[in-house]
């Protein structure tokens, strides 16, 4: 069932709902022959940011302005807002991976050129329409499953302008649910009935207050399907998560939206995070036994998915103290939903696009682009 605190948590930048634990299938892995026997693209300094559920482009446009003055020249992937609605409900992400392809593509093919542009995408209301009544999957099963390993083909519309010839790997900056997209993004396994294979033209990918653990709800069939292959091969990673929002005086979004994150849909209120997906167990060692030792099972989600948000086996972690989730001010609807985060914010409170959090990671991903392949 879903809760308002679950509804809520829609807005303005995750999404996830109903994981049906058993159903999933794992698909055998395509060869990586063609990976290893072919010579990789250089490294370049460009990025591309992918944005988070619900979240437009533009939301993004100071981080990718941030970057590009640190040396990243850099461009967010076209993403309104209303595109995001075919996915809601937990339904497959290939709208979304077909606009990741598509930025990446063009600015892999400028790579080395200075500034960089990604043209508009042509998609329209009809479009919309189409894809909203047929993107598979999701809480109503539309197309007879929830398993994006078992969805049926439907291509995602839209025009896309071609790119050309690519001439270097670039690096990803997912959001949210935008980083475990990225994640889809460059396997060479099949999702959908499409494998990107996006490992070939990204060196690198961050994530910023992604899940990466597989909770309670429908989207983190995606976050499963991700785990299925945790590390993508020829591709950085790091993982970047926060804390100090605890759940229990957040608000009503925060608690919510911890709880949505972990295995039994419950305990938000014992974790800490950024906000909205939590980093660590806001309860100490003694109270995490005694509520063991009382029965209280949600509080296993304590030691299965508290770190969803560095939860990527085999990548690089970072924790900030003290950074949000998102710029919330940015956010005409911010103060209605999630009016505790957005007050904080406006205090001062940064999120992981502001300069004191880019000081932090942003050094991991200059160092990989020195490195000579």
């Amino acid at each position: 069932m879903l809760t308002a605190a679950s509804l809520l948590f829609v807005q303005p930048t995750v999404a996830f709902i109903v994981l049906q634990s058993g159903t999933a299938t794992t698909p055998p892995f395509r060869s990586l022959a063609r990976m290893s026997d072919a010579p990789q693209l250089p490294r370049v300094k460009a990025a591309v940011i992918v944005p988070g559920f619900l979240s437009d482009e533009s939301d993004f446009a100071p981080l990718a302005k941030a970057l590009t003055l640190r040396g990243i020249p850099t461009v967010v992937a076209p993403m309104k807002l209303w595109h995001w609605l075919p996915v809601i409900g937990g339904r497959s992400v290939r709208p979304v991976l077909e606009r990741i392809d598509h930025a990446v593509r063009h600015v892999a093919a400028q790579a080395g050129g200075g500034s960089i542009h990604v043209p508009p995408i042509e998609y329209g209301i009809l479009d919309l329409w189409s894809e909203f009544w047929n993107n598979p999957g999701g809480v109503a099963a539309v197309g007879g499953t929830t398993d994006p390993s078992a969805y049926p083909i439907v291509s995602p519309r839209g025009r896309f302008p071609d790119a050309g010839q690519p001439a270097g790997r670039i690096a990803l900056i997912g959001h949210s649910a935008g980083g475990y997209i990225a994640r889809i993004y460059c396997s060479e396994r099949a999702y959908g009935g499409k494998a990107y294979c996006g490992c070939r033209l990204v060196h690198s990918i961050v994530t910023l207050g992604t899940p990466h653990a597989a909770g309670s709800a429908v989207p983190f069939v995606h976050v499963e399907w991700a785990n299925q292959e945790p590390m993508i091969p020829n591709v950085d990673a790091l993982a970047v998560g926060a804390s100090g929002t605890p759940g229990d005086r957040s608000g009503a979004l925060t608690q919510g939206a911890y709880s949505f994150c972990t295995a039994t849909g419950t305990g938000g209120e014992l974790l800490d995070g950024d906000g909205i997906t939590p980093t660590g167990a806001q309860a100490n060692s003694h109270q995490r036994l005694l509520l063991l030792i009382c029965g209280l099972e949600h509080c296993m989600c304590l030691y299965s998915v508290a770190e969803s948000s560095i939860a990527w086996p085999g990548a690089n972690t970072l924790v900030l103290p003290g950074v949000t989730h998102y710029p919330w001010t940015a956010s005409p609807f911010a103060d209605l939903v999630a009016p505790e985060l957005t007050q904080a914010h406006r205090k001062g409170k940064p999120w992981y696009g502001d300069d004191v959090a880019l000081d932090k990671w942003v050094p991991w991903l200059e160092d990989k682009l020195e490195q000579l392949d």
